[in-house]
């Protein structure tokens, strides 16, 4: 699919109009300036229309055009220290996109940095639209908009909060692309009512006005405060026939600074996430896309790059607390899920949690334990032998050393991701199943509870991913945690 960029200095509105575009709360909003640091990309799918892949990115503070190169002046609290990287991050965005949007706020009028960007803009030499957001309404159209016209831009009012005008600019976003067909009327998406033609499309009119169907049809934000209790896993992206996002979902999950987006780098070939010693430098749970085409692990995937999650009385910045509820919602969603642990730092107390989560939840996970570049002798010697005991309560788990540094351990991962994602995909004859039972129930009989054995009479397997079995017995009540815990290995052990 195609591809827009959305380019515009901090606070614009940029990651709200990009999840009313997508229709999911993916992006993390906050009235505070330069939540947003990596690019993240969604499909923008309308029924009977062309799809389409939108970008979103950071905010750029540009402080003038000097030669070919964009200046830079210190951007606000949230993106400071990270300005160049954005830049590099919007760069690249721009690079891949066949068409650009220029999003500006209509409330704070034009400003110098919008001058500088829409000369940036410019000089990329493709399509491009002036996204003017935080019009509230057409009877603030004329008066906010009329400062925007001497950019040179086609003009798009619009209100990322409110839903002003969304089916206008889907229209005019759609228009960048190339060959797309030509829109009769700018409110005909999303079943807006509109008798305007596109002739002149600088003229607020030409929008459609009335094309703000899609208000309110996004997911709900996510809830404030950081959960870890088991939910049910929801499918997968690569299980849901018909959705543009094919390929094996891994997660990326691990505590700050673990080197979650270092590893995503690697794996990916590129440096798709921006990387500082900094802890907490990813917040959006970004997707990453990749195709392998030789050996065992050729295919598609798509990498889930996570905020790390610190303990819950850490955490008083309601940014992270978005983050990290982001990051957990990731790992239900993904088809296999990869804990990175600091091998450097040693397994933490939130390492041994997030490990009991994922086993509490049944999802499929592999440990890496990453920068085994830095354990010298006898260190890396105690750091396998921590986490083995730690995993000592699920030793079916795989563990990999690996270093995002030196690329050691890493040809590992997605061959082992396939096999725990296809071993999450099995589904065993019930002939089979009550023929092992009786093995492993004759090897070790339930406990006498209450002067009465409880009577095992057959076992099924009510379905995949995860695999879930379920045991009828006389009464289940007698089946104790031991011996639930015992079956399991049993049936671990015999199925593989």
């Amino acid at each position: 699919m195609q591809k827009i960029a959305l380019i515009g200095r901090p606070n614009v509105g940029k990651s709200t109009l990009f999840n009313r575009l997508i229709r999911s709360q993916r992006a993390i909003t906050h009235d505070r300036p330069g939540v947003t640091r990596d690019r993240m990309e969604g499909v923008v799918l309308r029924a009977g229309k062309i799809p389409f892949i939108i970008i979103d990115t950071g905010g750029i503070t540009p402080d003038g055009i000097q030669g070919e190169e964009l200046r830079l002046a210190q951007g606000p609290e949230g993106i400071r220290g990270f300005e160049a990287e954005i830049l590099r991050q919007a760069e690249a965005a721009m690079d891949e996109a066949a068409g650009i949007a220029l999003v500006v706020d209509g409330l704070d009028g034009l400003t110098p940095f919008d001058e500088h960007l829409a000369r940036f803009v410019r000089r990329a030499g493709k399509p491009a639209l002036l996204v003017v957001n935080k019009i509230d309404g057409p009877e603030f159209a004329d008066i906010r908009l009329s400062e925007f016209y001497p950019l040179g831009f086609t003009v798009a009012p619009v209100s990322g909060a409110h839903g002003f005008n969304l089916g206008g600019l889907y229209e005019a976003l759609l228009a960048l692309l190339p060959d797309a067909p030509a829109a009769s009327s700018a409110g005909s998406s999303d079943g807006a009512d509109s008798s305007e033609n596109m002739e002149s499309l600088s003229a607020p009119a030409a929008f459609g006005m009335a094309g703000n169907a899609e208000a309110g049809t996004e997911d709900q934000a996510v809830k404030a405060g950081v959960e870890f209790t088991a939910s049910s896993p929801l499918p997968s992206a690569s299980a849901a026939k018909g959705t543009n996002q094919p390929g094996l979902r891994l997660a990326m999950l691990g505590r700050p600074n673990a080197g979650k987006s270092s590893l995503v780098n690697a794996l990916a070939g590129e440096e798709r996430m921006i990387v500082s010693e900094m802890p907490g430098t990813t917040r959006d749970s970004v997707d990453v896309r990749v195709e392998v085409e030789e050996g065992t692990a050729a295919g598609s995937y798509v990498f889930v790059d996570t905020a790390g999650v610190r303990r819950r009385t850490k955490i008083t910045d309601p940014v992270e607390i978005f983050s990290v509820n982001s990051a957990i919602k990731s790992s239900t969603k993904a088809d296999v899920t990869l804990l990175v642990i600091d091998g450097a730092g040693g397994l933490a107390t939130q390492d041994k949690r997030l490990l009991a989560l994922l086993s509490e939840r049944k999802t499929p996970f592999m440990v890496l334990v990453n920068k085994t570049d830095l354990l010298k002798g006898h260190e890396g010697e105690a750091a396998r032998r921590d986490i083995a005991e730690a995993l000592a309560f699920s030793a079916h788990v795989p563990v990999l050393y690996v270093s995002a540094r030196t690329g050691s351990g890493l040809e590992r991962i997605l061959p082992l991701a396939r096999e725990l994602y296809q071993e999450c995909s099995l589904r065993v004859p019930t002939g089979q199943l009550n023929r092992a039972m009786q093995q492993v129930i004759d090897r070790k009989q339930p406990p006498v509870v209450r002067r009465v054995r409880p009577k095992f009479f057959y076992l099924t397997q009510a379905e995949v991913a995860p695999p879930t079995f379920v045991f009828f017995v006389s009464d289940a009540e007698r089946i104790k945690e031991p011996y639930a815990r015992y079956l399991e290995k049993a049936l671990r052990k015999l199925f593989g």
